[in-house]
């Protein structure tokens, strides 16, 4: 396996990702075929069976399990001090320092930035906790994860953590006991939509005249995209209202992002996100490693109780009008110019926050699958929607039809 400059292994990956809905998280590229209709999130998911597994239980079909899947505890957390260059705080990427500091797995298998492009994201294995810090922050596009577990495996480490996106975990959950390892933990970040690296440096070019120049992007609970910029220039936001999205191609986030069925990745040992943080980063531990996991971080990790605030109907059921008006391209109308100020100023005054903030996103999320599927693959739909999904979207009027259930 070749090492590069930085002390990473980069893993030698071959094969290719299948057609259909497919985000290549790698179990294609490393053998036999067939395991993708074992393993894929988009094919016929059983998240209860899965949860009960790797959880002990299956989540409850009311409350914030309804939403956010099993959950021993929730916390509104920081890092204190922050990791230097992370995303939010460096809880992620500290958790797989951790473990590797203490000897408690042999290597972590994530994603670094390519050599020639900091947003596209190249599967690594990582053995030195130092190098950790060379995984922080986010990357666009896809990445097969997994393909580095075969790899992982042939240099002889049994003990490994994962750190991955739902459609990742999914596949690595539903095989994990294949693969032949000791231990497998599993640190989940949560993913809503994802695109090309190529598509996002095009979307970067609507934001500013120097794209070549922003280093940090990040979606914010306070309804802003921040950007920060290696050239000197100081820090800006953009309310989400003012985004370019309206000008993306239809097709700018892929059908299988349209269709995901798990935001929070449900089948985590600890998911690791921000949207119910309310400004600092959001923490579901799922199970009791998930919580010795946080343990190993110590003192550093403050945690407080999750707020939540306002209310996500009227939002959601918007997004919903949307959804279907757009037959098919992205959920939006465009708005008046002249209100587009008068709604950013209000949304994180009086718009959904903390906890609430993140409901709305996974009832969002359930809404867009199913008028996605029912528009562009109607027979996938019996097999590929599970029963949380549906309970959610019934909350606004959208109930299965003949022969969409199992």
């Amino acid at each position: 396996m070749p090492r590069d400059l930085t002390g990473l292994t980069r893993p030698e990956i071959g094969g290719a990702a299948r057609p259909g809905l497919c985000t290549d998280c790698g179990i294609s590229r490393i053998g036999d075929g067939r395991a993708c209709g074992r393993a894929c999130q988009f094919i016929q998911p059983d998240y209860p069976a899965l949860e009960a597994e790797v959880h002990g239980r299956a989540a409850q079909g009311e409350g914030d399990e309804a939403f956010f899947g099993v959950t021993q505890a929730m916390w509104r957390a920081r890092l204190d001090p922050p990791a230097e260059g992370a995303q939010w705080t460096g809880i992620a990427s500290g958790l797989g320092a951790a473990l590797l500091r203490d000897g408690a797995v042999d290597a972590v298998i994530c994603v670094a930035p390519d050599h020639e492009d900091r947003w596209k994201p190249v599967p690594v294995i990582v053995t030195d906790p130092e190098d950790m810090a060379r995984c922080r922050g986010m990357r666009m596009g896809y990445a097969p994860l997994l393909a580095a577990l075969k790899p992982a495996r042939e240099a002889g480490h049994r003990r490994v953590a994962v750190i991955g996106i739902p459609c990742q975990v999914y596949a690595l959950r539903a095989l994990e006991a294949e693969f032949g390892f000791d231990e497998i933990s599993v640190i989940g970040t949560p993913c809503s939509d994802n695109t090309t690296t190529e598509n996002f440096h095009a979307f970067l070019e609507r934001l500013d005249p120097y794209p070549e120049t922003i280093s940090y992007l990040e979606f914010r609970a306070d309804y802003r995209v921040e950007l920060r910029f290696d050239d000197g220039r100081p820090a800006r936001t953009i309310p989400f209202l003012k985004l370019p999205l309206s000008d993306l191609p239809a097709d700018f986030f892929p059908m299988t992002c349209k269709t995901c069925v798990d935001y929070t990745n449900r089948l985590a040992d600890v998911t690791v996100g921000y949207m119910g943080g309310d400004g600092q980063q959001w923490l579901i531990v799922r199970n009791a490693r998930g919580a010795a996991l946080l343990e190993r971080l110590g003192d550093r990790l403050v945690r407080n109780a999750p707020s939540s605030k306002g209310k996500r109907h009227a939002a959601v059921e918007g997004f919903r009008q949307n959804t279907e008006a757009a037959a098919g391209g992205l959920p939006l109308r465009r708005m008046p110019g002249w209100l587009r100020p008068i709604v950013a100023f209000l949304q994180p005054r009086i718009g959904p926050r903390g906890l609430e903030f993140a409901r709305a996103r996974v009832d969002m999320k359930a809404i867009e699958t199913i008028l996605h599927l029912r528009r562009a693959h109607p027979a996938k739909i019996k097999n590929m929607v599970p029963d949380h999904v549906w309970r959610l979207a019934a909350s606004y009027g959208i109930e299965p039809r003949d022969g969409e259930r199992r």
